[in-house]
Parts: structure tokens; C-alpha cells; sequence
């Protein structure tokens, strides 16, 4: 066996050792393969200066410990080093060392003057920036700090300063802007050097809004500042900071927007005649002018949010020519990002790159992009080889369409960049089902898309908008996925800048005017900060963020008033119900107002447990009193004492359920309806926005387990699987975005990468494979699979902040095989499947259990069966559709949709209005056959 050795964790961006704070949060995983190791204590050391000071830790602590010494002070260079002690006395080794890197200014360092064109051509002009400077010795350290309004990449003496794409990101610009802190001391040398900066809109010069509405929000022009610190190896130190003296020029991006895309003209490249580019010393800057000196820029902060960096290349998977004679790249993979080309052709060739996430009949399917251009176009130079690759927009797409290609197209020429927030994998799931499979992958790539700086909604038409209902739903799926604990801790920080008197803005940055209060949206607030406490064991940001949460519901209970129910106003509701017109998405089963007070108790009971994890005792006790004042409200008004719903529709009782609303002993019933009311559907999806992450877990703490299941791997549309079936690699919008001809919905408001449908992503994680948090942070964990019939195997693994956990079951010769992971540092609630229950401590793990899933009952099907055992009689079920498929396919889809699977009528009667007296018949002879097939089986077994 071996000793504990720990790994360091710091609060930096992922692959990045520059901290945003003096006092950074820091944690270990200890690594050991002794079972159930705890930790007794450990040691961290950090080295400043040359000097080492310890600190002692007793107990487990080991994530998301406080600053145990002197703040850091600006540029400081620590290095830190951990060892841990076990219960057992057993001292370990030191860890490795970690390098942390104070990324903040010192107070009142910032004095760089924000610049930019002075006579701009064009609204959103592309802009070209540059100064040359002096290096009058050996140079010790070269700091660069820099930000925008827009985008920007600088360079110094030609050398592109880091691989970030699209810094500093999209904040909300007039309360909170973004530095990026980067060492450039391998680009600075004694004598001259030049920096050169390219400069473009993006989000700052961006028309947000819908239809006639649109407007820029934040500037015409976009603008820079930044400064650099030079210091000396003899301790003296300069800084070069933008200001008047630099100069300024156009140059070969003409124009770029984030939904227009973006035009370069390669002839226009900025190269002298000796072949300097312009971001070299010696550059002759002929027709180059004085930059202007714009509004000054927010002070910047540094940066807690991961980087935005290219992440993936993807290869042209087809080349279609369509019926339209055009030729369309097909890459395989609804993404982000954009087209990287490499041509030769004469100058002046424009190649034009048209993006879409599908084809509608064979052509490029562009109708959901609405106002969003996603055109690219590149003007050859025709010096040879050419490769370029747009620098500030980002489209989604899985086709290209090309047009103006010199000579004979060769597709290894042109590659799909993926590009989005890096952020750490942490999280996967696997189980025995294909399509399921499939499903999680979408799920993934959804997150990947709309994880660019800030939670998108899409990432392709004119919106990309960080909707807070979004995220609110899919927070749970993302924190198990990736390590995103630094960027929605960045995007809270925002959401509670744009908070008005408390209510929260439907997006956030807030791009959309004034603020109006929204279910589920506008509870982001108060869901999210918890969700990052329950998977990170971050308090720092619930006791940041307690003010923001607190005003959030501060604003509902105002709302409801002494009635304490939130009724009568606008609301998204179950947002996209799929029962819901195309073009009136909010119309759902569920009444809004029942959405809009299950959510005013959801948010009051997390202030309140907030203020309880914060020591704020008086303050739980009063918002605890309220919520249990909006439970008794709810309660009366909008529960039956016979366990109904005064909306009859699934998202009203998963809501009582899964929040707690009704008592445990009124659960079952409830759920008993809510199952009853999922078979009747056809077992396909009925709920939206609201219901849908929370459905299955409805069902299942209900005992409703299989009925979970048929509409977890149901392929009728709608549901999660319709999509897989229809060709999706990501999460769609509405279950319908491609209807079953091929054709893109009706419904102005249609993306095929829309993460929140993907938030049963967590319901699997957790319920399925039975791998989930029962303390903050995973400091205890919850073992408890929940084998599915029909499946053989289904497992998770999730790298917790104390390491990999992982859980799963497989299922053989009547045998349930139940197998854990428990990282060091933590234990394990065990709950089996068959009804055992126990505590372990760290290591391998493995148990058995009888399967008792029971067999597929032999049973005889007719037509005076009900019409709930037909549809839970699965065979019997597609028999019946082949029959009336042949027949009508316009009856099979009637049959199919709008019959009401319920055990009080049976399937002649429903027959009746679907097919005339030879189908039915024929339908009868099937299920005859079909059950004498099962009585044969039955003899012979």
C-alpha cells in the first residue's frame, strides 16, 4: 500500500496558476489506496520571497480552505506544498509544488487610457492598434494587463501573446469589466519592440433584441486599453500604457459581427515592404493616424472565469451537393466555433462560408438563424498558400455551405474549429442502451456549445443570450459534466450587478431592457448559488451572492402579497410544453401561476437555508416561516385532500414533489397520478421548460420506476430519444425543432442547441447509474443505482473535489452486480436494490443482489384489452401501428398521438375512430397470432 500523497487545487482558471483574489481558496485530492483513509490533518507551506511559513489544518477539511496566510499583494510569486496525516497516524509526503501568481492590480494601478479609431468608417469597425516601445536592460518579469469594450488579441513583436479566442468575454460592461493578466517576459527583449493589438466588436457593438427591436446596447466602436510593466533584473520597473501617442489603422477584417460573421481581405494584410507586420519594431506605419481617446473603461478586474480557448478540430466528415447544385461540408457534430481554410487561388477570389446546424430537404437550413447572417467571406491575397480562420465571431453549425472555392475542391482543406470556455471534464455516464448513450453525448455537446464565457441559450441564430431560466434548470447536469464552479461563480457576479431592486433580468448580461420578475428564470438567484454549495462545497459564493438571493425573494413574497401565492402576472410558465402552438411556446397545461408559486416556496426555502449555512439564524428562521406560509397557501389552493392537482399536468405534481411541497405522506399519491397521467400520454413527453429536469425524479422517489424508464427510452416524438433518432448530436429546443419529414418546425423560435431539455443529464447521473452528493462537495457520498428493466448496465464517474468517485450496476444470470469508487477522505451512504442500506469508507467496492425485475408477462392481447395494457404491452403496441401504418399512416399518427391510454376504455373502442372494419380486423388476427405465439413460448418453457 501507499503513503497519502495530496495534489493541489487552486482557484484559478482551468490550466492556469494566476488567481484573481489575495486570498484564493485552495484544497488537495489526496490520492492513497489505503481503504477508508481519512484524513486527520494536514500541513500546507507556502513559500514567498524565499521565506516558508506553515499552517495546520486538523480534521478532513481539504477543499475550498480559506487563505491560511497574508494576503498576496499584486504580481506576488508563491509556491505552495501540502502533506496530510491519516486517522491512522501515518504521515505522508510532501505534494508537488504549486505555483500561484497573484493575477489582480494593486489599488489605483489601472491608468491606461482607453483608445481606439478616431475617424471609423463603419459602424463595429475592426480596428488595428500599435506602439513601439524601449527595453533599457535585461528585462526580470513583463506583465501585460489589457481589456475591451469588444474583443481583442495583442501581439508583441509579432508573437501572439496566449491562445485565449474572443477575450475579455461578454460582462455587463457599465458595472463590471474583465482584465486578462499574462506574462510576457519571453516576448520582450533589450532594445525596441512593438505591440500590436487587433480590435473588433462582438458583443459590445452587437444589435441585441427581436425583430425591429434590435439595437446596439453598448457602444458604435469598439475600444482598448491595457498596460505593461517591464521589470528589470536591477528592480526597476516601467509601465507602457495605451494613450494618445499610439496609432491606429484598418486593415484585412473589414467588418465582423457575432451574428453577421466576419469578411477579411487577405490583400489588405498590414506588411511593409521589408515584411514587417505591424506588430513588430521597425513596422513602417505609412497612412497610420493618432488613435482617438475614447470614454474610459470601468476599471478592470482580474479574471475568475475559465478562458475561452480553440478546444477540438473536427475533419469535413461528407462532402453534398445538393439538390440546389451547392456543395455543403457535413462535419458530423453540431458545434461552436468556426471554419479554418487553407487555399491557393488568384487575388481578389472571394470564398464565401455559409454555417447551419441542419439541412431542411437536402439544403442549407438557414430559416432558424432568423436575422443572424453566419456568413464568413475571405479575399485571397494570391501569394500562394493562404490559411485563415475568422478571429472574432463564432457560429453553430454541423454544415458549411462553400461557394467561390478556386480550382477543385479538396475537403481536407477546411476543418471545424471547436472552440468554448476550458473548462475541466469531470463528469461521464455510460449505460447498455445506444440511444441513451447518444442522449448523454448530446447532452455534453449542448454544454460545450453554450458554454462560451456566459450560459447561452444557443449559439447560432441572433440571440445567444444568457437566459436565466436555462441555467437555473441544467446547473446540476453542467456541475457534474465539467468544472464549472469558476464560471457560473463569474456569471453570478453579473446577475447580481444587473439585479434592479432585487428582480432579476430574464438574461443576464441583460440585453433585453428593463427587468420584469419571471418563475424559474429570476430564480437562477437563488438556485444556482446552492447548486455550486451542494457540488463544490462553495459557501464563499452563496455568502457573496446572499445579498442577491435574498433580494430575489424578497421581491416575490412583496409580489404575493399576504396571500402568499405570486398569481395574475407575466410568467414564461412550462415554458415550450409540447402541447404548446408553435407560435405561442409560454401556453402550457400547467398554470402559470401554480410554476410561479411552487417557485416562490423553492426560493424562500433556499434563502432560508442559505442563511442557516451562513450563521444568520434570525433571518432562516423568518424566510423558513415563509416558505412554510406559501406551503400552506399552495397547499389549500392548489391541492385536492384527495391528492389532485388543480392543474391536472405533470410539471403541477412534479413541482409539489420534487420541491417538497406536498408532505411525504401525500407524495405517493400524488405521484400515482403523475404516473397515471405519463401513461396516458403514450408514456411521451407533456412537460417543458419546468417540468422536464424534474419528471423522472418525480417518478422515481414516488416508486414509479418503470414508468420512468418507458419515457426515459421512448422514441415517439415528443421525447428525449425522438431527436437521437432524427440524426441529433445536440439538445434541441423543442422536442419537434426537425419534424419527422425532414422539415425545421414552423415555430419562429427553433435551435438545435438548447441545452435545457439535456437537464435530465443529472437524473441519470444520480438515479440511473446512483452517484450523487449527500454532503457539500461530496464530502459524503450517495450510492444508490437504481437498475432499469430492459437495461444491462449503467455506470457514472464523477471527479469529486476529494477525487474520482464512481458507481454503477450491471446485470447478469439473475444477478444485479452493484460497484463502487469511493475517493479518499470520504464516505459512501449504500443504499442497494434490494433495500440494504450502509456506510463505507474509501476504496473499490463491489456487492450482489438478486434481480428481481420482473419477466415479461405471457399475457393474451385483443381488442377487448384496455387500452393501458396495450400500451404498456410494447410488442403488442407496434403491432398494432404496422397494421395501421399500412392501412393510413395519417390514422397510425392519430392512433398514436391522440389516444388517451387509460384502463377504463379498451382498444376496440379507441380503433373505432381510427381505422374501418378490415383494418380492425386485421388488427385483431395480429394480436391473436401474436399472443398464441406467447402461449407456445409459455408451453414450452
Amino acid at each position: 500500500m501507499s503513503g497519502p500523497v495530496p495534489h493541489i487545487v487552486i482557484d484559478a482558471p482551468y490550466r492556469s496558476d494566476v488567481v484573481a483574489s489575495p486570498t484564493p481558496e485552495i484544497g488537495w485530492r489526496t490520492e492513497t489506496d489505503i481503504p477508508g483513509w481519512l484524513q486527520a490533518g494536514a500541513e500546507v507551506e507556502v513559500t514567498r520571497a524565499g521565506e516558508v511559513s506553515s499552517h495546520r489544518v486538523d480534521g478532513r477539511v481539504s477543499t475550498r480552505l480559506a487563505w491560511p496566510f497574508a494576503p498576496l499583494s499584486a504580481r506576488e510569486e508563491t509556491s505552495l506544498r501540502v502533506r496530510v496525516t491519516g486517522v491512522d497516524g501515518v504521515e505522508g509526503d510532501w505534494s508537488e509544488p504549486q505555483r500561484v501568481v497573484a493575477g489582480f492590480l494593486a489599488e489605483g494601478e489601472w491608468q491606461a487610457v482607453t483608445i481606439g479609431l478616431a475617424a471609423p468608417a463603419a459602424n463595429a469597425q475592426p480596428a488595428y492598434l500599435r506602439t513601439e516601445f524601449d527595453v533599457t536592460g535585461p528585462v526580470a518579469r513583463a506583465t501585460l494587463y489589457a481589456t475591451a469594450l469588444g474583443v481583442y488579441q495583442v501581439a508583441i513583436d509579432g508573437v501572439d501573446v496566449d491562445d485565449q479566442v474572443m477575450k475579455p468575454g461578454w460582462t455587463p460592461y457599465a458595472h463590471r469589466t474583465i482584465h486578462e493578466t499574462t506574462d510576457v517576459t519571453r516576448l520582450v527583449a533589450e532594445g525596441r519592440n512593438a505591440i500590436g493589438v487587433r480590435l473588433a466588436g462582438a458583443w459590445a457593438t452587437e444589435s441585441f433584441g427581436f425583430r425591429e427591436n434590435a439595437r446596439p446596447l453598448y457602444a458604435d466602436q469598439p475600444r482598448f486599453a491595457g498596460q505593461l510593466l517591464i521589470e528589470y533584473a536591477d528592480g526597476s520597473s516601467e509601465w507602457i500604457v495605451t494613450d494618445a501617442s499610439w496609432q491606429a489603422s484598418t486593415g484585412p477584417i473589414t467588418a465582423s459581427g457575432l451574428y453577421a460573421g466576419e469578411d477579411h481581405d487577405a490583400r489588405l494584410t498590414l506588411v511593409d515592404r521589408d515584411g514587417r507586420g505591424f506588430a513588430e519594431a521597425g513596422y513602417a506605419a505609412d497612412g497610420w493616424a493618432p488613435v482617438a481617446e475614447l470614454d474610459a473603461l470601468r476599471a478592470p478586474e482580474a479574471r475568475v472565469s475559465p478562458f475561452v480557448r480553440r478546444i477540438e478540430d473536427l475533419a469535413v466528415r461528407e462532402v453534398i451537393t445538393t439538390p440546389g447544385g451547392k456543395t455543403v461540408l457535413d462535419f458530423g457534430q453540431n458545434l461552436v466555433g468556426r471554419l479554418r481554410i487553407r487555399v491557393s487561388g488568384p487575388a481578389g477570389t472571394v470564398i464565401t462560408l455559409r454555417h447551419a446546424e441542419v439541412l431542411e430537404h437536402g439544403e442549407l437550413g438557414t430559416r432558424p438563424l432568423r436575422a443572424a447572417a453566419a456568413t464568413d467571406h475571405y479575399t485571397l491575397s494570391g501569394q500562394g498558400a493562404e490559411e485563415w480562420e475568422p478571429e472574432f465571431t463564432f457560429h453553430g453549425f454541423r454544415y458549411a455551405e462553400i461557394d467561390g472555392w478556386p480550382g477543385e475542391f479538396d475537403p481536407s482543406a477546411v476543418t471545424a474549429v471547436v472552440i468554448h470556455s476550458d473548462m475541466e471534464r469531470t463528469g461521464w455516464f455510460e449505460a447498455s442502451h445506444p440511444l441513451v448513450n447518444q442522449l448523454h453525448e448530446n447532452i455534453v455537446w449542448g454544454l460545450r456549445g453554450n458554454f462560451l464565457y456566459l450560459p447561452t441559450d444557443c449559439p447560432q441564430r441572433d440571440e445567444r443570450l444568457g437566459w436565466t431560466g436555462d441555467i437555473q434548470v441544467f446547473a446540476p447536469t453542467a456541475s457534474f459534466l465539467y468544472d464549472v464552479r469558476g464560471f457560473l461563480d463569474s456569471w453570478l457576479r453579473d446577475l447580481a450587478l444587473e439585479q434592479v431592486d432585487g428582480v432579476v433580468p430574464f438574461v443576464v448580461p441583460n440585453a433585453l431592457g428593463v427587468a420584469r420578475p419571471a418563475a424559474a428564470w429570476g430564480d437562477a438567484a437563488t438556485i444556482v448559488p446552492w447548486v455550486l454549495h451542494e457540488r463544490y462545497a462553495d459557501v464563499a459564493t452563496v455568502e457573496r451572492q446572499y445579498p442577491s438571493m435574498k433580494g430575489w425573494a424578497d421581491v416575490l413574497i412583496r409580489l404575493a402579497g399576504p396571500r402568499r401565492l405570486w398569481e395574475g402576472m407575466f410568467q414564461f410558465g412550462d415554458w415550450l410544453d409540447p402541447d404548446a402552438p408553435p407560435h405561442l411556446p409560454a401556453d402550457a397545461k400547467t398554470d402559470a401561476d401554480i410554476v410561479a408559486s411552487a417557485y416562490l416556496f423553492r426560493s424562500a426555502d433556499a434563502v432560508a437555508r442559505a442563511a442557516a449555512l451562513l450563521g444568520k439564524d434570525d433571518e432562516a428562521r423568518e424566510y423558513a416561516q415563509i416558505a412554510e406560509e406559501v406551503r400552506a397557501a399552495f397547499l389549500a389552493e392548489y391541492v385536492t385532500p384527495a391528492g389532485r392537482m388543480m392543474s391536472d399536468a405533470q410539471t403541477a405534481y412534479a413541482m409539489a414533489i420534487v420541491f417538497d411541497i406536498v408532505p411525504a405522506e401525500q407524495q405517493e399519491v400524488l405521484g400515482a397520478r403523475l404516473a397515471e397521467l405519463t401513461r396516458l400520454s403514450g408514456y411521451r413527453i407533456s412537460t417543458g421548460f419546468v417540468g422536464t429536469p424534474i419528471i423522472q425524479d418525480a417518478l422515481t422517489r414516488t416508486g414509479n420506476l418503470e414508468t420512468a424508464r418507458r419515457l426515459l427510452v421512448q422514441t415517439e416524438n415528443p421525447s428525449w430519444l425522438y431527436p437521437v433518432t432524427m440524426g441529433a448530436t445536440t439538445i434541441w429546443e423543442r422536442w419537434d425543432s426537425m419534424l419527422p419529414d425532414g422539415s425545421i418546425n414552423p415555430g419562429e423560435m427553433t435551435s438545435f442547441n438548447h441545452y435545457a431539455l439535456g437537464a435530465v443529464g443529472d437524473w441519470l447521473h444520480r438515479v440511473v447509474a446512483g452517484l450523487a452528493p449527500d454532503a457539500p462537495g461530496y464530502e459524503r457520498i450517495r450510492i444508490q443505482p437504481r437498475p432499469l428493466a430492459e437495461f444491462d448496465h449503467a455506470w457514472a464517474e464523477h471527479l469529486t473535489p476529494y477525487g474520482t468517485a464512481r458507481a454503477g450496476w450491471s446485470r447478469q444470470d439473475g444477478v444485479i452486480r452493484v460497484e463502487a469508487t469511493v475517493p479518499p477522505n470520504t464516505t459512501a451512504v449504500v443504499v442497494l436494490p434490494d433495500g440494504r442500506e450502509f456506510e463505507v469508507g474509501s476504496g473499490a467496492h463491489e456487492w450482489e443482489v438478486a434481480d428481481t425485475a420482473p419477466a415479461a408477462a405471457a399475457s393474451r392481447i385483443g381488442l377487448d384489452s384496455t387500452l393501458a395494457a396495450v400500451i404498456d404491452d410494447l410488442e403488442a403496441y407496434e403491432a398494432i401501428g404496422k397494421v395501421l401504418e399500412a392501412s393510413s399512416p395519417e390514422a397510425a399518427h392519430g392512433f398514436r398521438t391522440h389516444t388517451k391510454w387509460s384502463d377504463a376504455r379498451e382498444l376496440g373502442e379507441a380503433l373505432f375512430m381510427h381505422a374501418g372494419p378490415e383494418t380492425q380486423q386485421e388488427i385483431a388476427a395480429r394480436l391473436a397470432e401474436l399472443s398464441a405465439e406467447r402461449e407456445g413460448a409459455t408451453a414450452d418453457a
